[in-house]
């Protein structure tokens, strides 16, 4: 049986996701969105000291906890230069050329966004082009932000409220051309939209668990320790994640993959056979891959926290993984009917 996911609910859902601005450690916003939005449908969220949410979606028995992360890369405030331009780091894996020319958001500690936009310290064509072709793209050396203000010294941007260790988004540019889903930050919003949709066709009945189901939103995956903390009682861990497609990868926009092994572990070679047991009888599109060297999972640090859990995940394939992502919602599609096939 392939389960229908209503694609109209679906990217309502990304589109407010991808609105608001959730850098790795700045989740307040998009948790208390999601917290109201649960809260709505019945069910009664926790929220971790820390910052995520935990949600008792019913069943009973051998609990399965079910996870995509909310939190997304980004920048902070390095240094504010002389000449009013903001030096910034990265905040997990954001490289100064997928952001190059984008726009971004500064927020501020008393509540205020000021726009900008990450360039080149010299970045005229016109006057300095054999500079732009040289150097590559660098945060430490030639790539800063550019305020959209009219400052022209450090104290002029200090007056705006900006200071050191200022979160900076960048704007996701999120849009849907014939199916094909184009954004920074698919990885992992596409996914929290998808867990946002299961909880909405439990509340309607649509969906019989078989077992006890926690659904839980992490803000800290970017930078790893996002599934270090989780209900004791948890048996399986399945990470619904991004599959990155590229040289000797199986993983497909138009499919979902069942990972077999990542940079850290391979994972749980029981619980890998059932996904694929339960994507061929839900009919979903499916391949099966492995990920290294730099790719890891929710569910990687649950088990070097200690946790005696099985662990597995999925994910739609993601082309040009932490860059101005794509996917397909067949993808999508795919995923959503495997992860109902594996819960009924």
């Amino acid at each position: 049986m392939k389960y229908k996911l209503n694609e109209k609910r679906y990217f309502a859902e990304l589109e407010k996701e991808m609105a608001i601005d959730s850098v790795t450690g700045q989740y307040h916003e998009l948790q208390d969105y999601l917290v109201k939005e649960i809260r709505k449908l019945g069910f009664k969220p926790q929220t971790l000291h820390k910052g995520g949410i935990i949600v008792d979606a019913g069943g009973e028995g051998n609990p399965l906890l079910v996870t995509a992360h909310g939190d997304t890369i980004g920048l902070m405030v390095r240094h504010i230069n002389s000449d009013g331009t903001l030096k910034v780091c990265k905040v997990g894996g954001l490289y100064a050329y997928h952001t190059e020319r984008e726009n971004v958001r500064v927020h501020t500690r008393d509540g205020k966004v000021i726009t900008g936009a990450v360039q080149r310290k010299n970045p005229s064509v016109h006057v300095t082009e054999d500079e732009l072709n040289k150097e590559v793209a660098n945060f430490d050396v030639n790539s800063f932000v550019v305020l959209d203000e009219d400052v022209k010294s450090a104290e002029d941007v200090r007056k705006l409220g900006i200071e050191i260790g200022d979160y900076v988004a960048v704007e996701p540019r999120f849009t849907v051309s014939n199916g094909y889903i184009k954004s920074h930050f698919i990885d992992d919003k596409a996914l929290v939209a998808v867990l946002m949709e299961l909880l909405k066709e439990i509340k309607a009945g649509k969906v019989k668990l078989t077992r006890k189901l926690y659904i839980y939103i992490s803000f800290y995956e970017e930078i790893g320790h996002g599934g270090s903390m989780i209900p004791a009682d948890v048996k399986d861990f399945l990470a619904v994640d991004i599959a990155c497609t590229g040289p000797e990868q199986t993983s497909d926009e138009r499919k979902v993959s069942i990972f077999c092994k990542d940079s850290r572990f391979p994972y749980n070679l029981d619980m890998t056979r059932e996904l694929e047991a339960a994507a061929k009888k839900s009919g979903a599109d499916y391949v099966l891959d492995i990920f290294t060297p730099h790719y890891g999972t929710d569910a990687d640090p649950a088990l070097t926290a200690g946790y005696d859990i099985r662990h597995g995940a999925i994910g739609p394939g993601v082309r040009a993984s932490h860059g101005y992502e794509r996917t397909h919602i067949d993808a999508i599609k795919s995923t959503y009917s495997l992860l109902l096939g594996y819960l009924q």
